[in-house]
């Protein structure tokens, strides 16, 4: 968080108390990894822009930063579903298709029904910032950070910590053969 601040990437709030926390996990039915739960209970980083106001005539970003404690719940149960959607986007206009789902239907509107039954299985992938995920699951940490765009998955940081210090500190993006982050959770490891 001192980097956050450091910075002045963004405001950082109180970190969420085990009580929001655990109030967030029940509303949006997942569970922060040990390591973004520990991140968010250190302190809240929010934008200090304004949330989009629908009377703007040209509305505002949203936020970059999930606000856990303030923002809209369903903006942020699109958060969580944007990786999800992404790939039933490819499915249905990329001819995506993963192998471990059988043979594609010909039928587009089949293969997005097969997809979506198959996406309900995989571990939910929460929002750090924009479109960097973590995966949740309680007792498990040092995942990667993965920056998400639709099958477009690429590593953005080796856990949490690396991923800050190389979005908003001081590592640059060099090749260094030390870093070699893996993967960690069912089916997104294999969009990687």
């Amino acid at each position: 968080m001192a980097r956050l601040r450091a910075r002045s990437v963004c405001h950082v709030d109180g970190g969420l108390s085990d009580a929001e926390l655990a109030r967030t996990e029940a509303t949006f039915g997942f569970r922060f990894a040990d390591d973004h739960r520990a991140f968010l209970a250190a302190g809240l980083p929010v934008d200090t822009r304004p949330e989009p106001d629908a009377s703007d005539a040209v509305p505002a970003r949203p936020p970059r930063w999930p606000d856990w404690r303030r923002h809209d719940p369903d903006a942020l149960r699109e958060r969580l579903r944007l990786p999800v959607e992404g790939v039933v986007f490819d499915v249905e206009h990329n001819a995506f298709w993963y192998p471990r789902w059988g043979t594609r239907p010909e039928r587009p509107e089949d293969a997005v029904q097969i997809a979506r039954r198959e996406l309900a299985q995989v571990p939910i992938m929460v929002s750090v910032y924009g479109h960097r995920y973590l995966p949740s699951g309680a007792g498990t940490s040092g995942h990667p950070v993965l920056s998400m765009r639709q099958t477009d998955i690429i590593y953005y940081g080796l856990d949490i910590a690396d991923y800050i210090d190389r979005e908003f500190g001081h590592v640059e993006w060099v090749d260094d053969p030390a870093w070699d982050p893996e993967a960690t959770v069912d089916f997104w490891r294999d969009l990687v």
